[in-house]
């Protein structure tokens, strides 16, 4: 009986409509994130997007005012959240989850073209599963936002064959590099595999013309981004932070390329079982459409010398489609199996459910649903009667824009950047180094409020001497006037 109830909750695929896909992962999306609504961050880059994206609403071109290394449509779809709901952490979150469902959404499809609408629907539902939990996924990250124009681009290139949508699927594609640069590599191995396979077909022709005109849809995204800057006769202040920082930053940051050995091989095992028990037909143009695009981002991996949790959202979908198509030729339709499916649903979202049970003691607690540092520190800020303008975070930045503050240096925009001199030069900070970039935050600047994490060093372990400054400096010129949480704040000594 058990097994008959369980059975019964697995769909019919071959009735499975797109609309109610969609809205089943939507469900499924909000779901799984919800709690996390109302957390004040989750990773501390889309802390950095929502300053970003502020400024912009203010009037100020990204790379002007403030500074961060990502490309800047990342900052427009933030901006436009902002502009359009104001300061809500909600509209944020939400539509975060909703362009989870949509990556899942067309995932689907790209597996249903691919194989079969099995493999699509599952690879879906493990697409929305590993975009929202493990790690710190739950936030709004340049990887979501990047697979939101990518996935669809890609379903353009598999489905259509008219020439149109080779400029449509240029113009997401586009998007998605305006969003996240090393996709580069994917969109270079999807050039490559067209014109070889043109050569191939001795359709040489056909294959120049398809290239050009994603190429051109590429490009009139880019030049969309670069305008405003051309207008403002900036120029340089674009081709600096969007083109040669990024390209600074995977040199200075590169670290060995045996951290990513382990992803490689487990990939590579994968590829050569799937190849040799037939799981996995690889002669089929959309697979090799998948693996080129899988490659171009492990070549990105390998090229910085390191991978992450939120680096590997830009594989799920493509590996997780190739994943269902092995399982599917594997163990075929064994009913026996649901039930291990459904336990794994289940049991998954543990992230999730202790998150419920955190917002809802927040509650009880506090009278309010949303928790964390960065709504507690402004809060204390404000029933102290500290500065709320003369402010430095060190940690907890997102609190600049619940206080209507800014971060009183550029490179002080993202508290890591400040031990980043490498890029110091591509937005033009007169600084060399970062304790000269410290001393003039904290002894030129004078910030009458100081934001730390207690019990943690200001910088990453290897940053000794510019964490051991910090510390002194406060420890002589600043007093300890309150914590929050794990946070403590630091009034200047001298201050009325």
């Amino acid at each position: 009986m058990p097994h008959k109830v369980i059975t019964s909750l697995i769909p019919k695929y071959d009735k499975l409509k797109n609309g109610k896909v969609f809205l089943g992962l939507a469900f499924l999306s909000v779901l799984l994130r919800l709690p996390f609504f109302f957390r004040d961050y989750i990773d501390r880059d889309e802390s950095t997007f929502i300053l970003m994206a502020q400024s912009w609403v203010d009037g100020q071109l990204p790379y002007t005012h403030l500074w961060d290394l990502k490309p800047p449509m990342v900052f427009l779809f933030f901006a436009a959240i902002i502009y359009l709901f104001g300061k809500s952490f909600i509209a944020i979150r939400l539509i975060g989850a909703l362009a989870v469902a949509c990556i899942g959404w067309y995932t689907f499809k790209i597996g249903r073209e691919v194989h079969s609408t099995k493999t699509g629907f599952w690879s879906a539902i493990g697409c929305v599963y590993l975009l929202s939990l493990f790690g710190s996924v739950q936030g709004v990250m340049s990887e979501h936002l990047s697979m939101l124009f990518f996935i669809p681009g890609l379903y353009l290139l598999m489905k259509h064959r008219n020439y149109k949508w080779y400029f449509t699927a240029g113009i997401l594609i586009g998007i998605s590099l305006m969003m996240k640069l090393n996709l580069a590599y994917s969109v270079l191995g999807i050039v490559l595999l067209l014109l070889l396979k043109s050569v191939l077909e001795k359709q040489i022709p056909s294959g120049i013309y398809k290239v050009s005109l994603i190429a051109g849809g590429i490009i009139l995204v880019m030049a969309s981004t670069f305008i405003p800057y051309l207008v403002s006769d900036i120029p340089e202040v674009w081709f600096n932070s969007v083109i040669l920082a990024p390209l600074a930053y995977s040199s200075d940051q590169q670290s060995s390329v045996f951290n990513v050995l382990p992803l490689c091989v487990i990939l590579l095992l994968f590829g050569f079982f799937s190849w040799k028990r037939r799981w996995i037909d690889f002669n089929v143009p959309n697979v090799q459409l998948l693996i080129v695009v899988i490659a171009g981002v492990v070549i990105s991996f390998l090229k910085i010398g390191r991978v992450n949790g939120h680096y590997l959202m830009q594989l799920y979908p493509m590996l997780l489609i190739l994943l269902g198509i092995a399982l599917h030729k594997a163990f075929k339709s064994r009913s026996e199996l649901y039930p291990l499916v459904l336990g794994l649903i289940l049991l998954l979202p543990v992230e999730s459910y202790m998150e419920y049970v955190n917002v809802i003691k927040n509650k009880v607690a506090h009278g309010t649903f949303f928790n964390g540092e960065g709504f507690t520190v402004p809060d204390f800020i404000k029933k102290n009667n500290l500065s709320e303008k003369e402010v430095l975070f060190f940690e907890y930045h997102i609190g600049y824009w619940l206080l209507d503050a800014t971060p009183p240096t550029k490179a002080a925009t993202h508290p890591s950047n400040i031990c980043r001199p490498a890029l110091y030069p591509y937005y033009k900070n007169p600084r060399k180094n970062a304790l000269a970039e410290l001393e003039y935050l904290l002894d030129s600047l004078q910030p009458k409020t100081v934001i730390t994490r207690k019990d943690k060093s200001v910088f990453d372990k290897e940053y000794v001497a510019e964490d051991q400054y910090v510390r002194s400096y406060l420890s002589e010129h600043y007093q300890l006037v309150g914590t929050s949480g794990r946070a403590e704040i630091f009034t200047r000594l001298n201050s009325p």
